[in-house]
């Protein structure tokens, strides 16, 4: 039997939920339970109490804000633990056409993608400022290089995974997971697609960050620590070659001057130039160790997805036959748990 899970990481979304909510199907073509999850990134205006009146079947609540990102890796955690077979993810401020979880889900059901991409065609969002539209257009295409994928709309948050793909997610950045899923998602060759989504109106805005600057700061950031973090090699090599070879080729000028006798007061060519070369070579070494812990990384993120299995594997098994496993590991930011479990139990029993 399938199992789909839709998570929506919220923060302060008692206004917006309900209509979120309200739009989400309750029935989809291939699955047989569909439930609803919230995430409440320590909300203050009571966003788990309107989820939970409004029906939501999982509430995992921070007590204290965290961030989108803490708030999705939650959801895919308790995600799992509630024995979901595939998971949706979409934003609390109705942004995305709930009707259209159905054509997000569709190709992992054909087996034909591991993730599914909801593609809003930014160039058509007319509530967006032009620059913006510009700045994810460039954005996207700088994630398609460095992640050899053809995911045209890259920040889009509507999105889907199989319980394999969701078990391989680790998320790092603080500011959000959009991009860094699909570096993670591509250089660990997953089949990734995407599928043409609608949009509703605007609600209100965004409050991932306070300007434009800051986005693209931080979105430039997290593209930058992410590639370095696969591609370490690729990263310290270009850097350290091109201090050598500036090095290099300033030297090439000294010996020039020295030897056709006019190398008087061109010291500081020399010193320039040993400089470069002795730190564009460190750099070189620093690239090689990178590649050496980048391989240990891998060694670990593959040894954190067996240990996920097997959490999962155990759990389902001891868990009773008519009931959901707790999600244990967010019990310390979940006090609304216990109450989850039990409607758990009201609802099956």
């Amino acid at each position: 039997m399938a199992k789909l899970i839709i998570q929506i990481p919220c923060l302060n979304e008692a206004a917006t939920l309900p209509q979120t909510l309200a739009d989400l199907p309750r029935r989809i073509t291939g699955i047989d339970t569909l439930e609803l999850l919230v995430v409440d990134d320590g909300s203050t205006d009571g966003t788990a109490e309107v989820a939970r009146a409004h029906g939501v079947d999982h509430v995992v609540r921070f007590r204290a804000h965290k961030g989108l990102a803490a708030a999705f890796t939650a959801g895919l955690d308790a995600a799992l633990k509630h024995g979901a077979d595939y998971i949706v993810n979409t934003d609390a401020d109705n942004q995305y056409a709930g009707a259209d979880v159905e054509k997000l889900v569709q190709p992992l059901l054909a087996g034909a993608a591991d993730i599914v991409i909801g593609d809003r065609n930014i160039g058509a969002l007319r509530h967006l400022p032009l620059s913006r539209r510009w700045l994810q257009r460039i954005g996207s295409w700088v994630v398609r290089q460095v992640s050899n994928t053809r995911v045209p709309d890259t920040t889009s948050g509507f999105r889907a995974y199989t319980r394999e793909a969701a078990l391989r997610q680790t998320v790092v950045s603080e500011f959000s997971y959009t991009l860094e899923t699909i570096i993670q998602a591509g250089k660990k060759r997953m089949a990734i697609a995407h599928v043409p989504v609608a949009t509703n109106r605007k609600t209100r805005p965004s409050r991932l960050f306070d300007s434009v600057f800051t986005y693209v700061k931080q979105s430039a950031a997290t593209i930058v620590r992410i590639y370095a973090l696969y591609e370490p090699l690729k990263v310290f090599m270009a850097i350290g070659a091109s201090a050598f070879t500036i090095g290099f080729a300033i030297s090439l000028r000294f010996l020039y001057f020295y030897f056709t006798g006019s190398g008087t007061g061109h010291l500081q060519s020399l010193i320039l130039s040993a400089v470069l070369l002795i730190v564009g070579f460190q750099i070189m070494l620093i690239g090689l160790l990178a590649d050496v812990m980048s391989a240990n990384r891998k060694l670990t993120e593959e040894l954190l997805y067996r240990v996920r299995s097997i959490e999962l594997a155990g759990a389902a098994h001891s868990a009773p036959a008519d009931t959901a496993p707790a999600p244990a590991a967010a019990a310390p930011d979940t006090p609304v748990a216990a109450r989850d479990a039990a409607d758990a139990g009201r609802r099956h029993g």
